[in-house]
């Protein structure tokens, strides 16, 4: 297949890109810079709303992963006007010129995150759970929103809901290694808010799957099938370090620290199960925590 995919130099996508043409993919990026010769990039501008319609004909599928990164500061006004606006314009100008063109692709993979449906403590989430509270929840109803020209078009649109990436490269996990090995880890807050997590190799997986199952649209809750508590997260991956966890992080200190951005990444509780994967098939490589953080651990 010819693929078209933006946030291509982001955890996910920097991953995804050899993934693909490993499997004989043809994979163009959408970047946000001049293009480098060769016709395996095109320029855009989702801020000044730029993007040349006649660059994208011909394309089989489109996975659309850019937007700013949530943790890269402190949620003042002014950057989460910039979260917002980076995922909601960019994602409406891709489906906006996609649906204008004359050979759109067949399906448009488009990410979203469990944040959509805010803080639901014990509560068991699937694609069917509404929408919740808060920041997060908005962005997410933001953004899937914005697809909705390219499903008008007839596109198949899957808003992949992206869980804790578990990788040890870059994301959440990433930062956690520094403290967890110099033995400073411990739960945040109780400890007993869940964490919907899925392990980057079944993430590539699912992108993929999306692309080829037909029957897969609208919301897809991108998580391993067994979501854990902070406790438990914290508990395992203490132990695979072979490191002591007796430093909790308390909810008060994370609010002063970082804000509102620890009320809805560190401290909201989402239990989601990835109901429609399991039911169209997809079988996970990862479905419980240890054997995933091993294996993104390198042990």
């Amino acid at each position: 297949m010819r693929i078209l995919l933006t946030g291509s130099s982001g955890l996910i996508g920097s991953e995804l890109v050899p993934f693909l043409r490993a499997r004989e993919h043809s994979v163009t990026r959408l970047v946000r810079r001049p293009a480098q010769a060769g016709g395996e990039e095109i320029a855009w501008d989702p801020a000044e709303g730029k993007l040349d319609p006649a660059a994208l004909e011909g394309f089989d599928a489109a996975i659309h992963l850019a937007g700013e990164n949530l943790a890269g500061r402190r949620w003042t006004a002014a950057f989460k006007a910039r979260i917002l606006e980076s995922r909601a314009k960019g994602t409406r100008l891709l489906a906006e010129t996609l649906a204008g063109l004359a050979h759109a692709p067949q399906v448009l993979v488009s990410a979203s995150a469990v944040g959509y449906y805010g803080d639901r403590g014990d509560e068991t989430l699937n694609e069917a759970s509404p929408s919740g509270s808060g920041f997060l929840a908005e962005v997410g109803r933001a953004w899937e929103a914005a697809t909705e020209p390219a499903a008008r078009k007839g596109i198949r649109v899957v808003n992949l809901r992206i869980g804790f990436v578990l990788s040890a490269a870059a994301g959440g996990l990433a930062r956690m290694l520094r403290p967890f090995k110099m033995g400073l880890g411990g739960r945040i807050g109780s400890g007993r808010q869940y964490m919907s997590w899925i392990a980057l190799d079944d993430l590539l997986g699912i992108a993929l799957h999306a692309i080829t199952q037909e029957a897969l649209r609208g919301p897809v809750n991108a998580t391993a099938p067994h979501p854990v508590t902070n406790q438990e997260f914290t508990r395992t991956l203490g132990r695979l370090l072979g490191r002591p966890t007796i430093f909790p992080l308390p909810a008060f200190a994370a609010r002063l620290a970082l804000g509102e951005m620890a009320n809805e990444l560190l401290l909201a509780s989402q239990r989601v199960t990835p109901a429609k994967l399991l039911a169209s098939g997809f079988a996970f490589r990862f479905p419980n925590l240890e054997p995933a953080i091993r294996h993104a651990l390198g042990k």
